[in-house]
Parts: C-alpha cells; sequence; structure tokens
C-alpha cells in the first residue's frame, strides 16, 4: 500500500510525538510509525526531570494540563560531598526558571491521547524497515503493518527512533563521525513505593559510590546508586540496595524512608554524539543522534530542544519556503548538544567514585565540589546549565 504525508515520523517516543503534535496546530500532516505496541511503548520508565524550556514547548503543544496540575516544581537542588549537603537555589540564580517533575511517561501518554483525540492516531506495532529517496523531493519509508508491507512518502523525514532506530543508519557512514565515550560504572534504579524523603532531589557523592534521590510523585520515589558495570539485578537484593543508600544518601538530622520497590533496572552510562543529524531530507531528533549519562537528567530534554528547533524550521519551510533554518539544522543542534553533553560529563565526574582515579585526581574531584559552596558564579552556572538556559544560550546564537 502507498500513502502520503507532508513529514513522516519515525518513533513514538516523546521527540515523535511531540514533533506531530506542534505540526498539527500549524495545519502540517504527518503519520507517526512506531514499532512497539501502545502498552509498550505508554509503560516504559524513563526521565522525569524537565527543564524549564521544555515545559515551555509542552505548553506551546497544548499538552501541559496535566503536568501543570501533577507535576512537582523544584526551585532548587541539593548536592551532597561524603554527607555534607549544599542547597543550589536554582530560581534565585537563574532569574526565576526552575525545574519540573514529572515522568517521561506520563508525557508520552499526554501526547499520545492529543494524537487520538485529533483523529490522527499513531500507527503501533509498524516496523519501519528501510528510508529510500532521502535526497529528492519525496523521501519514503517501507515499513510493515498488520503483516502488510507499505510505503509512505513524504516531504521530510524525522528520524525520533531512538539509539537503536534504523534512522541514523542511513545517513553515510563516510559522512558521519561518532563521538562515544563509556563510563566505568553503570546506575541501579529503583521504584519504590513510598513518599520521598526530599523535597528536592539529591545528588550524592560518596566513597562506596554515587547514589541520588529523586521521585515520581508524593507517593513514589525514584532512586540509584552506582553499581559495577559488571553487576546484575540478582547481585542486588531490596536490603543492599536500601542499606547502601542509606549510608550514601545519609547525612545527621535527615532519614531515609524505605518501602516497597516496585521496579528495579541497571543503565549503562555512556555518552554518544553522531554529527550530522541531517542528510538530505532526513533529519535526526533525540536519542537517534545522541544520547548523555542520566546524571545531568538531559535526555529528554535535548530531545525536546531537538523537536523544537527542527519544528521552527519546518515551519518556515512551509510556510515562506526558506531552507535557512533546515540547512543549519545540525550547527543549531550541536552548539547545544556539546554544551549539554560538557554539563553531563562535569556531572557525572564530579559525583560518581571511580577507584582507578589517582589521588591526585580525587583531590580535583573534591576541589569541584567545594568549588560550588563557596561560589555564586560556579553555583550560577550549574543553575544555569540545569534548568536548560545555557542551552537555550546556545541555540539562539546561531539562530
Amino acid at each position: 500500500m502507498n500513502h502520503h504525508t507532508q513529514v513522516g515520523i519515525i518513533g513514538a517516543g516523546p521527540a515523535g510525538l511531540l514533533l506531530a503534535q506542534l505540526l498539527y496546530q500549524q495545519g502540517i500532516e504527518s503519520v507517526v510509525l512506531e514499532s512497539r505496541s501502545r502498552e509498550r511503548v505508554e509503560s516504559r520508565q524513563r526521565a522525569g526531570l524537565l527543564e524549564q524550556g521544555t515545559v515551555d514547548r509542552l505548553r506551546q503543544a497544548g499538552a501541559a494540563d496535566r503536568l501543570d496540575r501533577e507535576g512537582l516544581v523544584h526551585e532548587g537542588v541539593i548536592l551532597s560531598y561524603n554527607g555534607q549537603r549544599h542547597r543550589i537555589n536554582l530560581t534565585e540564580l537563574t532569574g526565576g526558571s526552575c525545574v519540573t517533575i514529572y515522568a517521561q511517561t506520563e508525557v508520552v501518554k499526554d501526547l499520545i491521547r492529543l494524537r487520538v483525540e485529533t483523529g490522527n492516531p499513531v500507527l503501533f506495532e509498524a516496523q519501519a524497515t528501510a528510508i529510500k529517496a532521502i535526497t529528492s523531493s519525496t523521501p519514503m519509508i517501507q515499513y510493515t503493518h498488520n503483516g502488510e508491507e507499505h510505503f509512505l512518502t513524504c516531504d521530510f523525514l524525522a528520524g525520533c527512533d531512538g539509539f537503536h532506530g534504523i534512522s541514523r543508519q542511513f545517513i553515510p557512514e563516510s559522512l558521519t563521525t561518532v563521538y562515544d565515550k563509556v563510563y566505568p560504572y553503570s546506575w541501579l534504579g529503583i521504584l519504590a513505593n513510598v513518599p520521598p524523603s526530599t523535597h528536592e532531589l539529591i545528588y550524592a557523592y560518596h566513597d562506596r559510590g554515587f547514589a541520588l534521590h529523586s521521585m515520581r510523585s508524593p507517593e513514589i520515589s525514584r532512586l540509584y546508586v552506582q553499581c559495577d558495570v559488571t553487576d546484575t539485578l540478582a547481585d542486588w537484593p531490596d536490603e543492599r540496595i536500601w542499606a547502601e543508600l542509606q549510608i550514601r544518601l545519609g547525612t545527621t538530622g535527615w532519614t531515609l524512608q524505605e518501602g516497597p520497590v516496585l521496579e528495579k533496572t541497571i543503565t549503562p552510562m555512556r555518552s554518544f554524539v553522531s554529527e550530522p543529524m541531517q542528510y538530505g531530507r532526513l533529519f535526526l531528533a533525540g536519542d537517534s543522534a545522541h544520547i548523555v549519562p542520566p546524571t545531568g537528567a538531559k535526555g529528554l530534554n535535548m530531545a525536546v530542544a531537538d523537536t523544537g528547533q527542527l519544528f521552527d524550521a519546518l515551519v518556515r519551510w512551509y510556510q515562506d519556503g526558506s531552507t535557512t533554518d533546515l540547512d543549519n539544522y545540525t550547527a543549531c543542534c550541536m552548539r547545544r548538544v556539546w554544551r549539554v553533553q560538557e554539563f553531563s560529563n562535569f556531572m557525572t565526574e564530579m559525583l560518581h567514585h571511580n577507584r582507578d582515579k589517582s589521588s591526585f585526581d580525587q583531590h580535583l574531584q573534591e576541589s569541584r565540589f567545594n568549588q560550588l559552596i563557596t561560589s555564586r558564579a560556579a553555583s550560577t552556572l550549574l543553575a544555569e546549565n540545569y534548568v536548560g538556559m545555557a542551552a537555550k544560550r546556545a541555540s539562539e546564537v546561531l539562530s
């Protein structure tokens, strides 16, 4: 079966769904193809911290009603170094910006609901198998759905199908440069049925390893401990996880509440960038082009920023035929991507224990934390990166 749309979107994650909704508001047609079932897409646990700019984009898309009701607004973040805590006042240091705790799972549910309500449902269990004629004016996605083969022609293609998707592989290898860093530790994360023991996130360095206390709602806590890359879930029974969290997050006069563990996962720590993010009429967004270690809470926010950049460029093309923003898509994105990569790397290196580091490097690591608690300028830089202001400025410079 052959059919046509204006923008073909591969992947029903936050990037693909948000792009479809923004385009719909401008009267631009799109088709979203997703290889997994709706149930699977709506149940995937991912990030939960939204930058100010991400919240603003979701509001622009009309997808923030529930976020505004249920999201947990945080005006600060807490850093801990072997039990010594320091609060970074995000709102004060950034002129009023903040972050919001609202799970990526819920963002996806909200965007899918909007897609269905507008009569433009996502094609779930539609496996994209090839992209063809990328450099022509009518590129095409070949995919299978309900056991049949289909061909979708379009004006533009958006590859929002994640790190393991097919989109990136259709940019010629001879034109592609890949930058990759694998960290010597992983995160073991849990969802726990217990109210958070803190009103703001706690990032903790400890000589036994990193820990993070986050949350998903007033009733559900999200917590992480650094573990070895060779560890499996069998190595971490619930009792061991809670014991390590108590030690790594502990400080005088504060108690970590424990509860039933609902979910347990291990996440490798990696930085990855593939450049360029475009070829012909194919444009990558989100994890299909780059991933960051989760320490800076930037993965979802980078995907939304890419989406916003691509949306603005497409609207300009459809309105007046200008290709300037489309031509500069990679350059605009990369300036922001590398800023975010540097911040995520900084947070990761400062807060994780690496037993292979020399004593010299360990003292440098401690010095970075000490600078944050003694220098308003250092705290301001961290706050601006954390809420996303520095990334916004990087994009504006190139626009």
